[in-house]
């Protein structure tokens, strides 16, 4: 131990500096760590082990491990290959199988604010991240709620007001054009409301109209073009699916239903690698069991559903005409995704059915019924469970690649992060059907 002597006599410090220097050593002391030495921030990180892991893009990681930090995957891969970082929350999953949460790139959705988000709650609910609505939103539409989080709810996308040639007695929010100069300014109208996608009808609805033309749906899709918008088509017959791909069409909201696809179609997909088919499968007019649906409706109304639930010949025959197109075409190649048609919460996991009774496999109809339905709706934040993505997945309690129902077998739903409280949305509904 050393000694410090001061002499004060001799030393040129004076006391009054002395005393200073000693309460200044003192409140060093007394006070907390250097900024260096602050604690370090909470650990926000949230990790989930043990699930089989259908990444979407075909991929399945058995035993995987991934990361969520502020509504993102941070971290995605095998058991031992992710670092987990100390404190950070873990949920065992073992026996789940995880996968990302459902697009469905064709909905026909409420148009008033409120109903409008119960429609997206209700999509939630059922594992959809996000719905992309076709054509029916008109001036009136909320269609600001595109750029709002709404907790425990899917994002919502839409094409605005569609485009069709003159239909009295069907719905008057599309647009109705007879020239080619009422068409590009349709287009126009919808892009300054800053529509995701635009929407056309080409169908005479069973000769009662006349259908839009090919200078007229030429015209729609050359001005969308110029305006950085893709365009979707309803569709019914195959003459017209041929004339669309030579325009430029981007996508299909329908497969061909009249008739068998030829190979002159066929050349014509492969022509346009980048053209898109939702197919939307029709009922396939067999006996269903729609128990699964139980606490997401009122009782009465799944009633009615499973008493219509019955063998239907003339269906049977309209789908098989579609599943065979829908096969072949996926076999050569062309781009699959996924839409459901209507207002149906649940109609993705009876479109996954179809889809691979039609003779898809389970791999590959999810992964059009999330990365590529994503893509169809220019969402490129969710799709998969990948770093830097949305953290959108859904928790089931068996493997849909084994099985493709086991996509009704939620066990849980997360959006950005968080766990959507289905309980509450299930006692809600309950509670409103029993008033």
């Amino acid at each position: 131990m050393y000694r410090l002597k001061i002499d004060l006599h001799c030393s040129n410090i004076t006391a009054g500096l002395l005393l200073a220097l000693l309460a200044l050593l003192v409140m060093s002391a007394c006070s907390g760590p250097a900024p260096e030495q602050a604690a370090e921030e909470p650990v926000t990180v949230t990790v989930y082990e043990g699930a089989r892991l259908i990444v979407g893009d075909g991929q399945v990681i058995e035993n995987a491990t991934f990361a969520v930090d502020n509504g993102q995957f941070v971290a995605v891969g095998a058991a031992g290959e992710v670092d987990v970082p100390a404190g950070a929350k873990r949920v065992d999953l073992t026996g789940m199988t995880v996968m990302p949460a459902i697009v469905d790139a064709h909905t026909h959705l409420s148009t008033t604010r409120e109903a409008l988000i119960e429609d997206l709650e209700r999509r939630a609910y059922h594992g959809v991240g996000a719905a992309m609505s076709l054509g029916h939103d008109g001036e009136g539409a909320p269609l600001e709620l595109r750029g709002e989080v709404i907790p425990g709810a899917a994002q919502y996308r839409s094409a605005g007001r569609g485009i069709t040639s003159l239909e009295p007695g069907r719905s008057e929010v599309p647009h109705w054009v007879t020239t080619e100069e009422e068409a590009r300014q349709a287009v126009r109208d919808e892009a300054a409301r800053g529509v995701d996608i635009i929407k056309i009808w080409v169908d005479d609805r069973n000769g009662q109209y006349e259908k839009l033309s090919p200078e007229l749906y030429g015209a729609i899709i050359d001005e969308a073009h110029q305006n950085g918008l893709r365009v979707t088509a309803h569709i019914f017959a195959l003459e017209d699916a041929k004339g669309l791909l030579r325009a430029g069409i981007d996508a299909f909201a329908h497969g061909v239903r009249d008739q068998d696809v030829d190979d002159e179609f066929v050349a014509l997909v492969k022509e346009r690698p980048d053209v898109v088919l939702v197919p939307n499968m029709p009922n396939r007019g067999v006996p269903t069991d729609l128990d699964w649906l139980s606490g997401s409706m009122p009782a009465a109304e799944l009633a009615e559903m499973q008493a219509a639930a019955t063998e239907r010949p003339e269906a049977q025959a309209a789908f098989a005409i579609q599943a065979r197109n829908l096969v072949r075409l996926s076999e050569e190649g062309m781009r699959i995704a996924f839409g459901t048609d209507g207002n149906n919460p649940w109609a993705p996991h009876v479109e996954m059915e179809d889809m691979v009774a039609a003779g898809m496999t389970p791999e590959q109809v999810l992964v059009a019924a999330t990365r590529n339905a994503a893509d169809v709706a220019g969402l490129t934040g969710i799709g998969t469970v990948e770093v830097g993505k949305s953290a959108d997945f859904v928790v089931l309690e068996a493997n849909p690649l084994d099985d493709i129902t086991n996509t009704r077998r939620v066990s849980a739903v997360y959006l950005r992060g968080e766990e959507v409280d289905r309980d509450a949305l299930s006692d809600r509904w309950t509670a409103q059907s029993a008033e």
